[in-house]
């Protein structure tokens, strides 16, 4: 594993490897756990008043030493806006002290900075790679497997977090963007094939069109090439969405890990396919994302964290803007934490005939039971009588076929609204945009209201979203 070799991340690193180690060997009790917790929540308070220029303002007026890790409803609550507001005011140490910048994608808003220093590389690398490893050791034993790293873009940590845990475990990687235009599709798949690379990160959009276009350039998935693992992160992948991954690949998939530019790696994979929380390195709230109300660390709600590591941005009370169902854990693997199972987001529920839905619950309809398939997309329309119907669109690769009738029936049962499907020779490119706009504007046409920011911004980045030459 990377470690600094002096200064203050070193100085950290001293301090948090023997906790981190300790609570992967469940040898870390519960109150060396609420110290730990205790004293950095302290350090971050003190730091972002002291040092940020937004959180100096934010938590005026606040006790902040009667802030304790079990009750952070004091605190208000940090927002998406308020980082697109305030930008590097957020930070609460020198920019210089980072030794990466990023920024989010900036495809529905500003695009915000997102530096990391020593210390949040160190800690949120640390769970990453001790989830690769017990997967690699679980599906390989000793050996260690070839990685292909397709990561969105040059000021996205996907690729430094990767290659880092990569090496962390031992194995080769390299970095294959397919919609890079130095890359392409055609160089992405000749390299999985020459390399024989076994594991592939991306999102499942990625996974799906690599798949279409190893089919358009001749290749045969399974035979062709030597992909045992599918890890999938950057967008929600339910099980059943995987599970037709996994049909079409021929793979294991991955649900490999949850977290985001602003906050890093929340969550991380185990080897029964389920999401732990980092524990070591966040304080996490469950609360009603219509209110804000607290149900405390556990329960169904939007997923709110408050961040451990006093990097260069730590946040606070931070509202993720996703759903989340967190439970204590039952899980047989060798992953400390609680499970944690990501709906969707907040702001893509979607209201069918009286009922509300999320993102989850719709796909799992639509695609419960489906193998084979290289894409779906949702139609919403209203009857004449003011009534929503869903027509189903779903593209299969050559040779696949499906009983339309019996996942309409399904999706029906589900949903409490008529719904009808449709096999499509190819859906519009706006469904591989997922990771950058959001699952609602990938995979909704929602006739019943005009295209909102989101839609659009996702239909002109469609326009270059292809695979062939």
């Amino acid at each position: 594993m990377w470690l600094p070799s002096e200064g203050p991340a070193a100085e950290f690193a001293a301090d948090y490897l023997p906790l981190h180690r300790a609570f992967y060997a469940r040898e870390l009790s519960d109150e060396a756990l609420t110290g730990w917790r205790t004293a950095q929540l302290a350090r971050v308070l003190d730091q972002v008043v002291a040092g940020s220029p937004f959180y100096g303002k934010h938590l005026a007026g606040v006790d902040l030493a009667a802030v304790g890790p079990d009750d952070l409803t004091d605190l208000p609550f940090t927002t998406k806006d308020d980082l697109r507001r305030e930008m590097l005011d957020v930070l609460s140490r020198p920019l210089h002290e980072a030794v990466f910048f990023y920024e989010t994608t900036g495809t529905t808003g500003r695009a915000t900075p997102c530096p990391r220093d020593g210390r949040e590389v160190l800690a949120s690398n640390a769970h990453v790679t001790e989830s690769w490893a017990s997967i690699f050791r679980h599906h390989f034993g000793d050996r260690r497997p070839r990685i292909g790293l397709m990561g969105p873009t040059e000021v996205h940590s996907f690729g430094d977090t990767l290659g880092d845990v990569a090496r962390n475990t031992g194995s080769m990687n390299a970095k294959i963007w397919p919609y890079s235009p130095v890359i392409g599709f055609p160089k992405a798949l000749q390299l999985m094939k020459d390399l024989g690379l076994e594991v592939i990160c991306c999102t499942p959009g990625v996974a799906l069109t690599l798949a279409k276009a190893a089919e358009h350039y001749g290749y045969d998935l399974k035979n062709d090439f030597g992909v045992k693992l599918l890890f999938v992160t950057g967008e929600m992948c339910t099980p059943a969405l995987a599970a037709n991954l996994e049909s079409v690949w021929g793979a294991d998939v991955y649900n490999i890990l949850y977290g985001s530019q602003e906050a890093f790696v929340i969550a991380t994979a185990c080897r029964n396919k389920r999401m732990h929380l980092s524990q070591t390195n966040y304080l996490f709230e469950v609360v009603d994302p219509d209110d804000g109300t607290s149900h405390g660390p556990r329960g169904t709600g939007e997923l709110t964290v408050t961040m451990l590591v006093d990097g260069v941005k730590p946040l606070v009370r931070y509202r993720t803007g996703d759903t989340v169902v967190v439970e204590e854990s039952d899980c047989d693997c060798d992953m400390p934490g609680d499970l944690v199972r990501i709906v969707g987001r907040t702001l893509d529920r979607i209201s069918l005939g009286e009922q509300r839905f999320t993102a989850g619950q719709i796909e799992t309809a639509v695609l419960g039971g489906v193998t084979g398939s290289a894409g779906y997309q949702v139609v919403i329309e209203a009857d004449e009588a003011g009534r929503d119907r869903l027509t189903v669109r779903l593209e299969l690769l050559r040779g696949e076929s499906v009983d339309t009738a019996a996942i309409a029936a399904r999706a029906t049962g589900a949903l409490g609204v008529p719904v009808t499907v449709e096999l499509s020779d190819g859906l519009d490119p706006i469904v591989s945009t997922g990771a950058f706009v959001s699952w609602k504007a990938a995979r909704i046409v929602d006739r019943r209201t005009e295209p909102d920011h989101e839609t659009r911004v996702a239909q002109k980045m469609a326009a270059n979203r292809g695979f062939t030459d």
